[in-house]
């Protein structure tokens, strides 16, 4: 966007006929940056600037204006020159700089915004609702239907600020005479109006999801107009920072072993970003040793102090890690073995708070204390092997699921709630997404058999017998809605299907299919996002999982990460012995951290390498982490069965 004809000579007056604001464009009133400064005076000339009015500002001696040649910013480049420029304005003005923003205006001949823009954000910040409404007729609204919703966004926030300062009439008048007209659904208009019944402001902000006059509403109002006026007119708030925050997020993508909070990470407009491969957990500090069977399952506490196993061997353990007094070497020890289970132990799940543990053999769930380690309830309803437990995401109490096709609900203190109508999978692992929105679970769904081929395989044809077998079931991940429990997707997957994780933002579900690949599912689509090839599970019961911070990785048995986004394989760790790697389980609270558990009854802690090593110990001490002299940064706490150090 240009100055008009008039103002493009060599060089500008200090009174030019057309003024660019030179404000904030983020800010109202007072053009303060984000530090609470003003950044436009009372009209006074400062510095060698005038000031023209409503914050309107050019340089007091002339500038000359450059004429560049092209219209990009580079010769070998696609950036357009006038976008870039127009976007620095808009940056230097929303931090401050007012007279270098005037001045890089009047230079280029470009504006950032037309006044009649400035004006419009003006009327919706000072809450003049019948300018604001002339103003977007001028600013080329993009088709009729757009001019009518930008209208209805307009209106409703007039009505909520009436109704916020208990103006009832003027509030009724608005909802009949502007909202009513515009076509609004029935249901939208019946829930406006409702909100005429609330007892105060208070209640009113909590029910419309709304905060308020003297909140942002009124700068979120301008977020959700900017989608109706064409960005070349009205430039987006703070463009160029959504851009720079957009670059940082591609290259913390792109970035293979990205596993720290971005803001705990210097971000240089330098260079691009890239994480040390080194600081990433690939070596084996701490075997754990106690379990005299295969370790089958593990989880790990929410504080992360904590880590529970389940074993073949019909205990289930449950492991403190602790610091010492300056927090540079960690005790592991086993604080509770749990022996009361008539089978072998195969799910496990702490509650929100860490206070109780679930754990489940064959049928039966247990319900443990996990301060004391006694078992608080005993639950047999379920007739077949309990395959799963989850807790729901607000602690109210937790989801089973079992080989009996049965899916049931408990309180938190383990009575029975609720038992859902028979699934039609024989359910093999299911998971609650962390909104609270759905249950994903993975089974086993029984087919008829072909009764011609039945005959056959009752007269003695193995392959007939072989054939019928295997069209008698096919494996599904069955999605509901957590609320109404109807259905939402039935989706037929290829392999068993032994197990299933959300991820933290509940959008994808990682599925793991023997017996050699782990799918990723996009909830919202109802597609296969990505597969993570190149392990080995043959047919056993295999746990994977998100690991790393905003669960960047995902981990599988024997044990293998992968880079969530893209797919690429980093590493194949190796140290486990004979048997399969069963489970592994990202530290929730320390990045750098993450436990596998195996059938040569082993849990090993992964860990980034340790900056230095640490004093060999006392005698009367475990070393907790390297080995004095030791190169694959290994140590082994040996314990006996009751959980006594040896």
């Amino acid at each position: 966007m240009r100055f008009t004809d008039s103002d493009q000579d060599s060089t500008l007056s200090a009174s030019p006929d057309f003024t660019a604001h030179a404000g904030p464009s983020t800010t109202g009133n007072g053009h303060t940056n984000g530090n609470g400064f003003v950044a436009s005076t009372n009209g006074c000339a400062t510095n060698g600037t005038s000031a023209v009015g409503n914050g309107y500002r050019h340089p007091g001696n002339a500038i000359a204006k450059l004429s560049l040649p092209g219209t990009t910013l580079y010769d070998d480049s696609y950036v357009d020159r006038e976008e870039f420029v127009r976007l620095v304005i808009q940056s230097l003005r929303d931090v401050g700089y007012i007279e270098s923003a005037a001045t890089l205006e009047a230079e280029s001949g470009y504006v950032m915004e037309e006044p009649e823009v400035y004006a419009f954000r003006q009327c919706i910040l000072e809450g003049s609702w019948t300018k604001a409404e002339a103003a977007l007729m001028r600013l080329m609204v993009s088709d009729d239907e757009g001019l009518w919703d930008a209208k209805f966004l307009i209106s409703q926030q007039k009505y909520l600020e009436l109704l916020e300062a208990k103006k009832t009439t003027s509030a009724l008048h608005v909802l009949r005479h502007e909202l009513a007209p515009l076509n609004v659904e029935s249901d939208q208009l019946h829930t406006l109006s409702s909100l005429m019944m609330c007892s105060d402001s208070d209640d009113l902000r909590q029910r419309a999801g709304w905060d308020g006059t003297s909140g942002t509403s009124r700068r979120q109002l301008l977020n959700s107009l900017q989608r109706y006026i064409p960005s070349s007119i009205m430039i987006p708030q703070r463009r160029f920072s959504t851009l720079l925050n957009q670059a940082q997020a591609h290259q913390r993508q792109q970035c293979l072993y990205h596993n720290s909070p971005s803001d705990s990470i210097a971000f240089s407009l330098y260079t691009d970003h890239h994480c040390n491969k080194s600081a990433f957990p690939r070596i084996t500090t701490t075997i754990l040793e106690v379990h005299t069977d295969e370790v089958w399952n593990m989880e790990w506490s929410h504080d992360g102090c904590h880590l529970a196993s389940a074993s073949k061997d019909k205990t289930a353990i449950i492991w403190r890690l602790s610091y010492d007094a300056e927090g540079s070497s960690q005790e592991w020890a086993p604080h509770l073995v749990l022996k009361d289970h008539p089978y072998p132990v195969g799910c496990l799940a702490w509650s929100m708070d860490d206070s109780t543990l679930l754990t489940s053999a064959e049928n039966f769930i247990k319900v443990w204390n996990t301060k004391t380690g006694l078992c608080i309830r005993s639950l047999e309803q379920h007739t077949e092997t309990v395959t799963a437990l989850a807790w729901l995401p607000d602690g109210s109490g937790f989801i089973s699921g079992g080989l009996d096709r049965d899916i049931m609900h408990w309180d938190a203190d383990g009575n029975l709630r609720e038992k859902w109508a028979a699934t039609g999978i024989r359910i093999t692992d299911l998971a609650v997404t962390p909104d609270f929105a759905r249950l994903v679970t993975v089974g086993i769904h029984q087919l008829p058999v072909n009764l011609d081929t039945g005959r056959d395989a009752q007269s003695g044809d193995a392959a007939a017998a072989g054939a019928a077998a295997s069209r008698a079931s096919e494996n599904r991940m069955i999605v509901y809605d957590l609320a109404t429990k109807q259905i939402e997707s039935t989706i037929r997957l290829e392999g068993e299907l032994t197990s299933v994780k959300v991820s933290l933002d509940s959008k994808f579900a990682l599925i793991n299919h023997a017996p050699d690949e782990i799918h990723l599912w996009d909830l919202d689509a109802g597609r296969l996002s990505r597969k993570y090839t190149g392990q080995r599970q043959g047919r056993h019961v295999i746990r994977s999982c998100f690991g790393g911070y905003d669960g960047n990785f995902v981990v599988n048995g024997n044990v293998y990460i992968w880079h969530r986004d893209t797919g690429t394989l980093l590493e194949i760790l190796s140290g486990h012995g004979e048997g399969s790697v069963n489970s592994v389980a990202w530290n929730p609270r320390n990045f750098r951290m993450f436990a596998s558990c195996s059938d040569d009854h082993t849990i090993r802690i992964w860990e980034a390498p340790p900056e230095m090593m640490v004093e060999e110990a006392p005698p009367t001490q475990p070393l907790t982490f390297l080995e004095k002299g030791s190169s694959k940064g290994k140590t082994r706490q040996r314990w006996d069965a009751d959980g006594v150090e040896i």
